[in-house]
């Protein structure tokens, strides 16, 4: 009875245990100006500790061992972090599998800016900016840097379904072309640059237009989530409070707060995570099994996909999840129907060839935990007891080899028992 109330408190500890998340500040002033944003990660169920970048005890893991699920950087500007920490230990966090969250500015420091490139993204030089001249907020003091974004690229599950323009003003990014794993989630608009606002244009910018990146982000191969913001001031309160107007025109509150407040949840893995359970597979109306199917037979698969949202575990609707049948290569490609409980099945004819096969679900999409999942199973040609007694497309062989031992039998008979007459001519 104890080892059972012991069980019992263990799984309810993991089930209500919270995420541990480091918030990384510059100085006091910075969290006096992003209260707003620390408490909504709070609200999301985070267990926060506050750490000042230069602080002497600051430190990630312990044993080897993360300490925390997420870290939030709110120190663009930092030129080296306490206690030694480096840029390799925050890329080693990340490929333990733990969250990043960076934020940038125009005054960015080097530990940011190697931090960024290590995820595949270049920030700009310091001091430089994002400008536009054709999409600045009213409130622009000349430089044309305050600029109002609405180039959202990235699916609703990062950015929150419609998401309104957001305040911006801070460094562009451009992604590596070569790192297919970074996500364009902001962008700027096609008439924006990157350079600094008080210089002539002597070179080349960063990026300009759709290529110059507000707000970026990269899942890792083992769904490890980092986002890099490339401005501090539009997770402010000041921003989160404003309203925007671009040219004069109707005046309308930003949506910075419900947009950060998205990407911070699909950062966290609090949206777009997925898990599978139940895989089974058996012959159409028989029993789940994991024996050797046959070649031929009608077979039938099925999984259970859910999605974490708002904390809870709901069932994944999607109609895009397919299954492979796969013998070195695909021999069946077929798409899962759902249902309203999170079930995708389908069924499908084995193909008429023999080997070890294996059912794969591999389902890899933007925004989302890449969710895999592999049974390996055999299959086994006929038994001589199994085919068929006649086979119809043989019918016209059966008749010739019939045909011809009737042949054979008319000429034997013909050969034995027929005999020529024969004539005898008398001689005289």
């Amino acid at each position: 009875m104890l080892r059972l109330v012991t069980v019992i408190a263990t799984v309810m500890l993991l089930v209500n245990a919270k995420q541990r998340t480091l918030v990384v500040l510059e100085n006091a002033l910075t969290k006096d100006k992003h209260s707003v944003l620390l408490g909504d990660i709070g609200a999301k169920g985070q267990d926060i500790v506050y750490k000042y970048a230069t602080d002497s005890s600051l430190n990630i893991k312990k044993y080897g061992e993360s300490l925390y699920d997420n870290i939030v950087l709110l120190c663009p500007s930092v030129n080296a972090f306490g206690n030694g920490i480096s840029t390799a230990d925050f890329t080693e966090f990340v490929d333990n599998g733990g969250n990043l969250v960076i934020a940038a500015s125009k005054d960015v420091g080097d530990p940011i800016r190697e931090l960024a490139a290590e995820v595949g993204i270049e920030l700009d030089d310091e001091g430089t900016s994002v400008i536009d001249h054709m999409n600045y907020d009213s409130a622009d003091e000349g430089y044309h840097n305050l600029i109002v974004g609405k180039g959202f690229a990235a699916p609703s599950i990062i950015t929150g379904p419609n998401p309104k323009p957001v305040l911006f003003r801070g460094v562009g990014m451009a992604a590596d072309p070569d790192n297919s794993l970074v996500i364009d989630i902001l962008h700027a608009s096609s008439t924006a640059y990157s350079h600094a606002p008080d210089k002539d244009i002597l070179e080349y910018p960063l990026a300009i237009g759709n290529n110059v990146l507000l707000v970026s982000g990269m899942q890792a191969r083992n769904n490890a989530r980092v986002v890099v913001f490339g401005s501090i001031e539009m997770l402010s309160d000041e921003f989160y409070g404003r309203k925007i107007s671009i040219h004069g025109s109707e005046t309308v509150a930003s949506g910075n707060r419900d947009f950060v407040s998205n990407v911070l949840s699909w950062s966290f893995r609090l949206s777009g995570n997925l898990r599978y359970s139940g895989v089974k597979h058996n012959k159409v109306g028989e029993a789940p099994q994991d024996e050797a199917y046959r070649i031929t037979d009608d077979v039938e698969y099925s999984i259970t996909i859910e999605e974490a949202l708002n904390g809870k575990w709901v069932p994944f609707k999607a109609n895009d999840v397919q299954l492979e049948f796969v013998r070195i290569d695909p021999f069946v490609r077929a798409t899962l129907k759902p249902d309203t409980s999170g079930n995708f099945r389908v069924q499908f004819k084995v193909p008429d060839v023999y080997g070890v096969y294996q059912f794969k679900v591999d389902y890899d999409r933007v925004g989302y935990t890449h969710l895999y999942s592999s049974s390996q199973v055999s299959v086994r040609p006929f038994l001589h007891t199994e085919y068929e007694r006649f086979i119809a497309s043989a019918y016209p062989y059966y008749a010739s080899a019939f045909s011809m031992m009737g042949g054979l039998i008319v000429f034997s008979f013909v050969y034995l028992y027929h005999k020529d007459s024969t004539k005898t001519e008398k001689v005289e």
